[in-house]
């Protein structure tokens, strides 16, 4: 008879595909997931269709930035082309009234720099309708 006491093996658990499906759930959950916070401006986007749209009671806003980068306020130059300018303007073009709609005319080669720094500006003042003019494209060949 053999009274030796047998050997004892530690049970152990394999966690090497365990680690699979949580690393695979982890990326599933990273990608499918939204980290962008939704802008608080709403952006008219432009129609195809050849029909005015109705004007908006009041004096309309216009903001135009040139191919310099440079700025102006309902066809008033500014004095020069930083955000403090631009912002003192627009206060002194509107007041208090922030339901004004407002129509940003960019120059096709200004900056896209210039053109978001216009509209963060007016997203900070409280502007929530933004319009971009556009112009219909011509004949091929033609501006």
């Amino acid at each position: 008879m053999n009274l030796k006491p047998r050997r004892h093996e530690e049970p152990e658990i394999n966690v090497v595909s365990l680690i699979d499906v949580v690393l695979l759930l982890v990326v599933f959950f990273m990608l499918s997931s939204r980290f962008t916070d939704e802008g608080r401006m709403r952006v008219h986007l432009p129609q195809a269709n050849a029909v005015p749209t109705q004007k908006a009671a009041g004096e309309p806003l216009v903001v135009t930035v040139t191919q310099e980068g440079s700025y102006r306020v309902n066809e008033k130059d500014l004095i020069n082309s930083s955000p403090e300018t631009l912002r003192a303007a627009l206060l002194k073009e509107t007041g208090a009234n922030r339901g004004v709609r407002v129509t940003i005319r960019a120059d096709a080669r200004a900056t896209h720099q210039s053109v978001i720094t216009a509209m963060d500006v007016l997203g900070r003042l409280g502007f929530a309708e933004l319009n971009i003019a556009t112009v219909k494209e011509g004949p091929a060949g033609k501006p």
